[in-house]
């Protein structure tokens, strides 16, 4: 069985066009992974039949002697809440557990047209609500590093199948930390780029003015080359400005001499763990001895983005999962109901989990009359600041470096009974949602217990190639992208 659990997108499609193997090699070995790997419990569903048919494709191209786009024939996942026509949607709530979509996401089509081969769903926090992917209603899912352990979430799924090397990529979301902080957990690289550079259409909606579309992958230039395909206007996503599509890999090789690396001193304080801390800080010190310049910077009003995040996100949430009453679509109770709002309560609260009712619950609250001015609108003005401290910070500095999560990945069960101590986990990646602009986590150690610990890069506005470039001369300098769990 072919492994190729050390191959990179480039390494991949290079051995397709040299005859080294096949797709149906390379699916062969996804599935084969998927299967003696399954107690990570990182899908929901598998697309083999449809895999099987591109894969069929593909081969038959690739032997015709046509040319093929670096992403066909490599196998990648989807976060369960990307739609994908005919396949199961669930957003890991029995609400959706049953959900056939009738169309494709734009990211999806886009992905289509470059002959990517999607082999299946990841598992996630239900309805991208949690951080530890311990609320999907088809279980946990572990961490490939240790199976006690959380991968982080909402896009945990697709964190651990990279790490566990399943497949090449998958695309996750990222409302408050949700691929970054699971790529930290997983010593993976997860990339969220700025707020209406990828299309959110067709995908299941959290809080819409948060939401990002990202890939979690093995290394940073495979990140660059889905950013190739995924990222540019899309006339079904309002939210998008009409910026065109850069080559992100084109700067990857020009390195960070002469950059100054600022340094924000609030994500180095109490609440973040000290070997964390430490790791951190030598990766900062490599990338000194690559050429930057570090520069402490503050940024004040990070420490009002957890308060803002679960302010407007839950206000956000509710309005959006409104729609799922069981009428149209949805879980639908079995029964004799006295009229629609017995029936409405019986469809949400046999579907919901306590985690989306607490949100929901919350949510309504911050936009009822009399309250929406108090909370949901003050929280929005209080990010307006945020906003604002970054811009006066990329003044001084190119991009700023800190650590992705406070802590390495923690136990199952440890922090689920404790929703303020869960929520606490994305406080160093709520700042940058909050401000729309891109960030990256990336490997840069292991603490003492063997976990894996992620430096978050972040930058201006869509300076997307920026911040990769300087996550890829980092990592290019280290090994810590070539280690992988043992499965």
């Amino acid at each position: 069985m072919l492994d190729f659990n050390n191959m990179t997108i480039t390494d991949a499609h290079e051995g397709l066009k040299a005859g080294a193997f096949s797709v149906q090699d390379l699916l062969d070995a996804s599935l084969h992974r998927i299967e003696e790997s399954k107690d990570l419990n990182s899908f929901i569903s598998i697309t083999k039949e449809y895999a099987t048919e591109r894969a069929a494709l593909l081969d038959a191209k690739i032997s015709n002697g046509d040319d093929i786009p670096i992403l066909a024939g490599i196998p990648l996942a989807l976060k369960d809440l990307f739609n994908m026509k005919g396949s199961f949607t669930t957003s890991g709530s029995l609400m959706l557990a049953n959900y056939k979509s009738p169309y494709d996401a734009s990211v999806v089509t886009k992905l289509k047209e470059v002959d990517a081969l999607i082999v299946g769903k990841n598992n996630m926090d239900e309805f991208a609500c949690g951080v530890s992917n311990e609320t999907s209603y088809f279980g946990p899912v572990l961490n490939p590093w240790d199976k006690t352990r959380v991968p982080g979430g909402s896009s945990g799924g697709s964190a651990a199948a990279v790490a566990a090397g399943q497949v090449f990529y998958a695309l996750g979301t990222d409302t408050g930390g949700s691929i970054r902080q699971p790529a930290s957990l997983c010593g993976v690289v997860g990339f969220k780029p700025s707020y209406g550079r990828v299309s959110r259409f067709g995908v299941n909606a959290m809080a819409s003015s948060w939401d990002h579309v990202g890939p979690i992958t093995r290394t940073v230039k495979d990140a660059a080359l889905v950013m190739n395909v995924i990222a540019g206007k899309d006339p079904y996503d309002a939210t998008m400005p009409d910026r065109p599509v850069l080559d992100y890999t084109a700067e990857l090789d020009d390195g960070i001499s002469g950059m100054t690396i600022g340094v924000p001193k609030e994500f180095f304080e109490e609440g973040v763990d000290e070997e964390v801390q430490d790791i951190v800080r030598s990766a900062l010190k490599e990338c000194e001895a690559l050429g930057a310049t570090l520069k402490e910077v503050s940024l004040p009003m990070m420490k009002y983005g957890v308060a803002i995040y679960y302010v407007t996100t839950p206000g956000e949430l509710s309005t959006n999962l409104a729609r799922l009453d069981g009428v149209r679509f949805g879980y639908k109770p079995e029964g004799e109901f006295k009229n629609i709002h017995e029936y409405y309560a019986a469809s949400r609260g046999d579907s919901f989990g306590d985690e989306i009712k607490r949100r929901t619950m919350i949510g309504t609250f911050v936009l009822s009359a009399g309250y929406a001015d108090a909370y949901y609108k003050q929280a929005q003005r209080v990010r307006t600041l945020v906003i604002e401290d970054f811009a006066r910070v990329f003044k001084e500095v190119d991009v700023l470096m800190a650590p992705s999560s406070p802590t390495v990945a923690f136990k199952i069960g440890e922090k689920l009974d404790d929703p303020l101590a869960m929520y606490m986990c994305d406080v160093l990646t709520i700042p940058a949602n909050a401000a729309g602009i891109p960030a990256i986590s990336i490997p840069c150690g292991f603490n003492s217990e063997g976990l894996p610990v992620g430096l978050q890069i972040m930058g201006p506005q869509f300076e997307e190639s920026l911040v990769l470039k300087v996550a890829y001369t980092y990592e290019q300098a280290t090994k810590w992208h070539k280690l992988h769990p043992e499965i």
